[in-house]
């Protein structure tokens, strides 16, 4: 019977899976016929999510790797078989993208304004460690527009690998290995990797319609915490929205308890013209390090990120990670954004990317109906379906055998215990006759679940 090794710390495990498997197929080490073991009991003996196994198995038959047939498992499909058409229409609701024709269709003149720009070569020689001055300028800009930050020092800001690598930034000068980094009882999965990865703990804080409970923090800091991750705008799994005055409490907590913020706000752009408040950072700028992106509204491949740290002090703390860790930020990524930014387009790309999210959330509402909590804002790039975390794995499971992939359940989950459920990522699928036909495959999975109230068209 199949048993892959897995290697703590390597590359996520689906990854590892999916490649084990079309490894063992191609050098024969799984013959034609061979029975894999059925998903349950492969995850119980590799002790990961059986939503995890699921989408392995459904990758591997997209792939042409496996059949399935009911009632007798998966086989290991006959040598050379051709993937099948159905499998060619997979719709991916697990990645948090936009789709980025705005930007596609712009990309041609902006390569073309390349050519005429007179520092352009300068471009191939390494940047300062905090990016080229003018990106950092450009960068102060796109957040006094897009996130409501006015009069931000560029002198703090630094250009990032995209927001990923403005959090990994962030948390390598902040914390040691074993620190204790407060978050939402759900969050981005990449926060769980980074502490993963840097031997910190995760400790889940309850959360309410509008996201963190203060008293939640208050209790968890009280207890010696002294850092919190959080994501007030379209926070992640949830889709949840700080009001202002959430936004006063967790800033006064803070400064009463002394805490080191990290404030995600790499969804601020698509909430705007939805009455959002400032960004915390505003409220406490001498303790919160304030990450954003270009890459969920603009377009991923640019990336670029930027990262806006508390003080001078800190920057050079920042600055050194960045010479252990890549020396310099990439260069071309950025200033392609710097122009689009400088010549207004990355305000038309922005204004297109959310006039197309909120058609599609609209779609994605009169499909699902209530079974999606909110929407908190018109335009938000995710939606978040409260379930139990059994019923999240069967839907999951139940969609991935019909060529639809959803984000694994238990992914952003940090404390089971205070939540659990589905996101869809509507942005991903590559139109929108593929996002409803995605739509309508969790629709007949959720009307198959129990425990899921609420279903339907409203």
């Amino acid at each position: 019977m199949w048993h892959p090794a897995l290697r703590k710390g390597a590359k996520p495990i689906y990854e590892q899976l999916i490649e084990g498997l079309e490894r063992d197929v191609i050098n024969g080490a799984l013959p034609p016929g061979d029975k894999l073991p059925p998903q349950r009991d492969l995850a119980y003996r590799l002790k990961i999510g059986v939503g995890t196994v699921t989408k392995v198995y459904a990758e591997a038959r997209r792939r042409g790797l496996l059949t399935a047939t009911v009632g007798r498992g998966s086989f290991v499909a006959p040598s050379g078989e051709a993937k099948s058409a159905e499998g060619n229409r997979t719709v991916d609701f697990s990645r948090n993208i936009s789709p980025h024709n705005a930007a596609a269709a712009r990309l041609g003149d902006a390569l073309i304004a390349l050519r005429r720009r007179a520092d352009l070569a300068e471009h191939l020689s390494y940047p300062p460690p905090a990016g080229v001055t003018a990106h950092r300028r450009a960068g102060a800009g796109w957040l006094a527009r897009s996130a409501g930050i006015v009069d931000v020092d560029w002198k703090r800001l630094l250009v990032c690998e995209g927001g990923q690598h403005a959090l990994a930034l962030a948390f390598s000068s902040l914390c040691r290995p074993g620190d204790t980094v407060m978050t939402e009882a759900a969050t981005f999965f990449g926060v769980k990797a980074l502490a993963e990865q840097l031997g910190l703990h995760l400790l889940g804080l309850k959360m309410d319609d509008q996201g963190l409970l203060p008293d939640a923090l208050d209790r968890a800091a009280a207890g010696g915490a002294k850092i919190l991750y959080t994501i007030p705008t379209l926070q992640n799994p949830t889709g949840r929205v700080m009001g202002a005055k959430r936004r006063g409490e967790i800033a006064k907590i803070a400064r009463e308890r002394n805490l080191t913020l990290v404030e995600d706000d790499v969804y601020a752009p698509f909430a705007q013209g939805d009455g959002l408040p400032p960004p915390i950072a505003t409220l406490v700028p001498e303790r919160t390090f304030y990450t954003a992106s270009l890459s969920k509204i603009i377009a991923p491949g640019l990336r670029c990120g930027y990262l806006l740290v508390p003080d001078e002090d800190r920057l050079e703390r920042v600055i050194r990670t960045v010479r252990a860790y890549s020396y310099a930020p990439a260069g071309f990524g950025a200033l392609i954004a710097t122009q689009w930014i400088e010549d207004g387009t990355a305000d038309e790309i922005a204004t297109s990317v959310r006039r197309e999210i909120v058609t599609r959330a609209k779609l994605t509402g009169q499909i699902l109906g209530k079974a999606i909590e909110g929407p908190h804002v018109s335009g938000a790039p995710h939606v978040w379906l409260p379930m139990s975390e059994l019923t999240a794995e069967r839907v999951a499971g139940r969609a991935l055998r019909e060529g639809v992939s959803v984000t694994p359940p238990s992914a952003p989950i940090v404390d089971a215990r205070e939540m659990a459920g589905l996101r869809l990522c509507i942005g991903a699928p590559a139109d929108l006759a593929a996002l409803e036909r995605g739509l309508r495959v969790v629709e007949s999975a959720l009307s198959d679940a129990p425990g899921v109230s609420g279903r339907g068209v409203v």
